[in-house]
C-alpha cells in the first residue's frame, strides 16, 4: 500500500524564507500559485510579458516576472508550463537561471520521465500532483478542505526534497485530504493510461457510440443525449461518493441489473486488448514520441480532431440543451 501523509506530517517552516517560482499560470498555475500564497509562502509567477496570464495573475494580486528573472529570485521553480512545452522552456530559459541548490518541481514526470528535461546533479528535484482540475484545487482550497495529491522525490541532492515536497504539498491544500507517496514513473504511467483509456478517451468514445446509435435507430437526438451523456455526472458523483457500491445501491434494480450483465459485453476482451496496447506504448516510449513530435509540428492531427469533434451532432445538441438549463449554461473558460 502507498504511503500517506497528511498536514501534520508536513511542515510549512521548511518553505519559509525561501521564495517559490510558480511557471505558468493556467488550470494548475493560478490554482497552486493562490493556495501557496494564501498559506503565507512568498511566490512569484514566471511568465511571457504581456501575455494575457500575466495580466490575469496581477488581478489575482500575484507577483509576476519574466521567466529567467522568476528563476533567479527563487528557491523552488516548479513547472507548470504544457508538457509539449517545458523541455524548451527549461533548456532555454530555466536551467541556465538556477541558483545552485535549487529545488526543481513539477505536477507531471512526462518530460523527466521520457527524457525531454535532464536536470542538473545539483538540484533537489521533486513532483507534487493534485488529483483535480485545478479550478477545484483552489475552490476546495478556499472552502477549508482540499484534494488528495502526489507526491514523489527524483533526487535528493540535499537530502530534504522529500520534506519540500511534503510542505509544498500542505501549501497547496493537498495534505488536508491525504498525500500518496508514488514515482516519477508511476504518476507519469499510470496518469497517461487513466487519459487514454477511462476518464477522457474511454469515456468520450463511449459516450459518442451510444448516442449515435440511439439516433440512428431513430431516437429524438435529445433523449439521446440525455440518456448517454448528461445522467454520466449523476453516476459518476455517487462512485466518487461511495464507490461502485454506492452507485449500484443507488440506482434501480433494473438499471444494476442491465448494468452488471450488459456492461462486460460491452467493454471485452477486445477493449482489454486495446487496454494493454496504450499501456504498453506508454511504458515503452512510443505515445511520448508521437506526442512530442505531434507538438514540435504545432499540432496538427490534434487540431483536426478537435475541429472533427466540434461539428458532431452530440456536441450541437449538448449545447442546445445545455443553453436552456441556466446553471449549466456556462463557457469552458467560465471556471
Amino acid at each position: 500500500m502507498a504511503q500517506m501523509y497528511y498536514d501534520k506530517d508536513a511542515d510549512l517552516n521548511v518553505l519559509k524564507g525561501k521564495t517559490i517560482a510558480v511557471i505558468g499560470y493556467g488550470s494548475q498555475g493560478h490554482a497552486q500559485a493562490m493556495n501557496l500564497k494564501d498559506s503565507g509562502l512568498d511566490v512569484i509567477v514566471g511568465l511571457r510579458k504581456g501575455g494575457r496570464s500575466w495580466k490575469k495573475a496581477e488581478a489575482d494580486g500575484m507577483k509576476v516576472m519574466e521567466v529567467p528573472d522568476a528563476v533567479k529570485s527563487a528557491d523552488v521553480v516548479h513547472v507548470l508550463a504544457p508538457d509539449e512545452a517545458q523541455s524548451k522552456l527549461y533548456y532555454a530559459e530555466i536551467e541556465p537561471n538556477l541558483k545552485q541548490g535549487a529545488a526543481l518541481s513539477f505536477s507531471h514526470g512526462f518530460n523527466v520521465h521520457y527524457n525531454q528535461i535532464t536536470p542538473r546533479d545539483d538540484l533537489d528535484v521533486f513532483l507534487v500532483a493534485p488529483k483535480s482540475p485545478g479550478h477545484i484545487v483552489r475552490r476546495t482550497f478556499s472552502e477549508g478542505i482540499g484534494v488528495p495529491g502526489l507526491v514523489a522525490v527524483y533526487q535528493d541532492k540535499s537530502g530534504n526534497a522529500k520534506k519540500i515536497g511534503l510542505a509544498f504539498a500542505k501549501g497547496v491544500g493537498c495534505t488536508r485530504a491525504g498525500v500518496y507517496e508514488t514515482t516519477f514513473r508511476e504518476e507519469t504511467e499510470t496518469d497517461l493510461f487513466g487519459e487514454q483509456v477511462d476518464l477522457c478517451g474511454g469515456a468520450a468514445s463511449l459516450m459518442k457510440a451510444a448516442f449515435d446509435i440511439l439516433v440512428e435507430a431513430g431516437y429524438q437526438p435529445e433523449m439521446a443525449y440525455f440518456e448517454t451523456v448528461h445522467e454520466l455526472k449523476l453516476i459518476v458523483d455517487l462512485i466518487h461518493e461511495g464507490g461502485l457500491e454506492k452507485m449500484w445501491y443507488s440506482v434501480s434494480n433494473t438499471a444494476e441489473y442491465g448494468g452488471m450483465t450488459v456492461g462486460p459485453r460491452v467493454i471485452n476482451a477486445e477493449s482489454e486488448d486495446a487496454m494493454y496496447e496504450a499501456l504498453a506504448r506508454i511504458q515503452n516510449g512510443e505515445f511520448a514520441k508521437e506526442f512530442i513530435l505531434e507538438g514540435m509540428l504545432n499540432h496538427p492531427v490534434l487540431k483536426a480532431m478537435e475541429r472533427h469533434e466540434s461539428e458532431l451532432e452530440i456536441e450541437i445538441v449538448g449545447k442546445e440543451i445545455r443553453s436552456k438549463i441556466p446553471w449549466l449554461n456556462k463557457g469552458i473558460d467560465d471556471d
